[in-house]
């Protein structure tokens, strides 16, 4: 795994092990923001590691499409996408019409952290793949 790509990586993962945490403590909000965050990063690590161009985004459908545009498949669907898309700006700000039309919970949590942990697996097993 490229250098760059791999400091994503712990960063992600670091991400997803507070998330864990932060469910354990029913800490929900800031549970699912570290979610959301996991989550992009492992997809910016697989574009720097395949060397592909991106712009800034918070987006993790522009990433996938970026990333499906490019050849490289992760497994994740629609749902999951539209769901975490809508998890940055409301776990991150309290704006008003931002928020979403329900609370976190601790299964919302759970559901999310099942997604984020499928997708860290694709991601470790894909850059490490591409060393061999």
């Amino acid at each position: 795994m490229r250098g760059s790509a791999q400091q994503w990586v712990v960063f992600a993962d670091e991400n997803l092990s507070a998330a864990n945490l932060l469910l354990d403590n029913l800490l929900l909000n800031a549970c699912l923001h570290n979610i959301q965050q996991a989550v992009e990063k492992y997809l910016k690590a697989t574009l720097i590691h395949f060397e592909k161009p991106f712009k800034k985004t918070h987006s993790i459908r522009e990433l996938m499409i970026i990333l499906s545009n490019n050849g490289i498949h992760i497994e994740i669907s629609d749902d999951d996408i539209d769901f975490l898309d809508t998890i940055y700006l409301p776990t991150k700000y309290p704006l008003g019409s931002a928020l979403p039309d329900f609370y976190p919970d601790k299964e919302i949590c759970e559901n999310a952290l099942a997604v984020a942990k499928q997708i860290q697996s694709q991601v470790h097993q894909l850059l490490a793949s591409q060393n061999s």
